[in-house]
């Protein structure tokens, strides 16, 4: 039986001080959206896009876009079946989010979500940012330093926040005109035709127009802001968007609990073919609403 060989210990070089400033930083990541929010933003996005989609078709089904498109789905029927299903999926969403909000901030206590730095509710700071940022697009001025949410941001998530309400309740008055016809007058229900019919195309005008440019082709964003779908930021994006944020997070010494991985090589390439596509659909559906709106 062979006798067991030493193991011999070789001792790794000190790296001098020049060497160790040579290696490259590896760069940090912190934790921007939570999972659970991220998968919320995809079920709104998703069904946003087949709500806008299925509601063209019936706004304008006298186009021949639309009555090829409701051929090959299997008619107007079919259109508004998915239009109503994604219509539930999309108020339960909504709910779900409004419930969090309200756990969060009355039941759990936590500080910040109705108003101050971290709310998405806009404050005095957000009318200074808006006109300093005039100024820097003119060159009269530095940028402005934005916190964890910009103005932009907050005006976009109230847009939509309006708009599930108003568009919401239109469409189910609609929907179930027999019970809302009990309580409510027969020229309130002809308005809720026309107010879903034109604040949904609003709603297609600015989420395509406006918050697609805002989020995505932006110049420090362009061609795509993909930290909705990874969750993560870089800190060096960290410290040139949100500064502010950047800033108290440091001074009130919570960056160990932000502190993430890297996104992985797959929810990267995943995160750019899902905005990509959301993009190119959305864009399309732009350029169909435009024209037959104003072509016919």
């Amino acid at each position: 039986m062979p006798e067991p060989t030493e193991a011999v210990l070789v001792a790794e070089p000190e790296q001098t001080p020049a060497e160790i400033v040579a290696q490259p930083r590896r760069e940090r990541y912190f934790l921007r959206f939570t999972l659970a929010q991220r998968y919320l933003h995809g079920v709104l996005f998703t069904t946003f896009l087949v709500l806008a989609a299925t509601g063209l078709v019936l706004r304008f089904s006298g186009s021949i876009w639309a009555v090829r498109t409701a051929g090959v789905l299997g008619g107007f029927g079919a259109i508004l079946f998915f239009h109503k299903f994604c219509a539930l999926v999309l108020t339960l969403a909504f709910l779900i989010h409004v419930r969090d909000i309200i756990a969060r901030g009355l039941f759990k206590g936590e500080k910040g979500i109705f108003w101050g730095p971290t709310s998405m509710v806009a404050n005095w700071k957000d009318v200074k940012d808006l006109f300093a940022h005039f100024r820097w697009f003119l060159g009269l001025g530095p940028k402005p330093e934005f916190e964890r949410y910009a103005y932009w941001e907050k005006f976009d998530y109230w847009a939509v926040f309006w708009g599930m309400v108003v568009i919401g309740f239109s469409g189910y008055a609609m929907w179930f005109a027999p019970f809302f016809a009990h309580f409510l007058p027969g020229w309130a229900l002809n308005a809720a035709l026309i107010i879903h019919s034109e604040e949904g195309l609003l709603a297609i005008l600015f989420i395509f127009a406006i918050h697609f440019v805002n989020t995505h082709l932006r110049p420090d964003s362009f061609p795509m802001d993909m930290v909705i779908f990874t969750g993560r930021e870089s800190e060096e994006e960290f410290k040139n968007r949100r500064p502010r944020e950047y800033e108290r997070m440091l001074a009130e010494g919570r960056s160990a609990t932000r502190i993430t991985d890297a996104p992985p090589k797959w929810l990267i390439n995943f995160s750019r073919v899902v905005g990509f596509t959301a993009i190119l659909i959305g864009l399309t559906l732009l350029v169909l609403a435009l024209s037959a709106y104003f072509v016919g």
